[in-house]
């Protein structure tokens, strides 16, 4: 019987080895899901957990977390092998495995293979790149903890992040943000409806930050910036608008359709594209067709 929890761990533990040179690259991704393979009908929730690791770098207290996890799963002898063998197919993942990720690997290996705290304050040391004579704590930061942030409001996800991570500093009330999150978020999806977003799109996607609610323009700017940036995360159309839907009354829902046409025809015309997409968000936000086709008016769209 096929361990998930195990295997899931595993994992997370393979892409964190993986991000130990600062990247991750598409072969190691596709490697790591063919461990997840040896999942049936993995959930998605457990899914978006492991997507979590791959959305951006696992730092050093992270990494050290997940190999104490992976520690106290494995239990017996057949589980060591399994992850023996995941560890060892690493090394023919790409052509050449960079230094900081083989000796990370060898770190991981040896905490396996002791099974105690001993292995893991070695761990610790390697990744804070061996300057601390303290090991990380078991309970280090644990990304997870904002997995139902990262299912429903990828944008704000990744705003929180950033701000974490000292990269902007914006005194907004965290309801604000959320909600400022997911309408980045359908701005994005509409600017992005055509390959390129222009110039004109990005202007128009600001000021609108700027006059509906009132942001500074490093605000809108950084706003704008994270949503843009989540377009290739396939931001998903029903979760963004439903939780729009449920922080907004209907007459700024069908405000916020009026100003994803001035979006789209930003840059002297809207394509069929846009439209479908705004089409999609409307019936997601509960506007009637009436209202619908008032804003595809309004832009002049016959």
């Amino acid at each position: 019987m096929v361990d998930t929890e195990l295997i899931v761990t595993l994992a997370k533990t393979l892409i964190a080895v993986s991000w130990a040179d600062g990247e991750l690259t598409p072969d190691e991704i596709t490697n790591m899901k063919e461990t997840l393979g040896r999942i049936p009908d993995l959930p998605a929730r457990q899914w978006m957990a492991v997507e979590m690791y791959i959305d951006s770098p696992v730092e050093d207290a992270e990494r050290a977390r997940l190999v104490a996890e992976l520690q106290q799963l494995v239990t017996t002898s057949e589980n060591k092998a399994l992850v023996f063998q995941a560890l060892d197919d690493m090394l023919t993942w790409t052509d050449e495995m960079a230094p900081e990720e083989q000796q990370a690997l060898e770190e991981v290996k040896a905490a396996i293979e002791s099974g105690n705290s001993g292995s893991l304050s070695r761990l610790s040391r390697l990744f804070r790149g061996r300057s601390s004579s303290q090991p990380a704590p078991a309970n280090g930061p644990n990304r997870e903890e904002h997995l139902d942030d990262f299912i429903t409001n990828r944008v704000y996800y990744a705003a929180s992040r950033r701000i974490e991570r000292g990269e902007a500093a914006l005194d907004l009330p965290d309801a604000q943000l959320r909600k400022l999150s997911l309408a980045g978020g359908m701005m994005a999806k509409v600017a992005g409806a055509n390959p390129q977003v222009t110039d004109e799109e990005l202007a128009v996607m600001t000021g609108a930050l700027r006059n509906h609610w009132q942001l500074s323009q490093d605000e809108a700017l950084f706003v704008v910036d994270v949503s843009l940036s989540q377009l290739s995360s396939e931001l998903d159309d029903f979760r963004l608008a439903s939780e729009f839907a449920r922080v907004t009354g209907y007459e700024e829902r069908g405000q916020f359709i009026d100003l994803l046409f001035v979006i789209a025809n930003a840059d002297g015309g809207i394509t069929e594209q846009e439209i479908e997409e705004i089409s999609t968000l409307s019936n997601v936000l509960s506007l009637s067709g009436q209202r619908f086709y008032e804003a595809k008016r309004k832009a002049q769209v016959v």
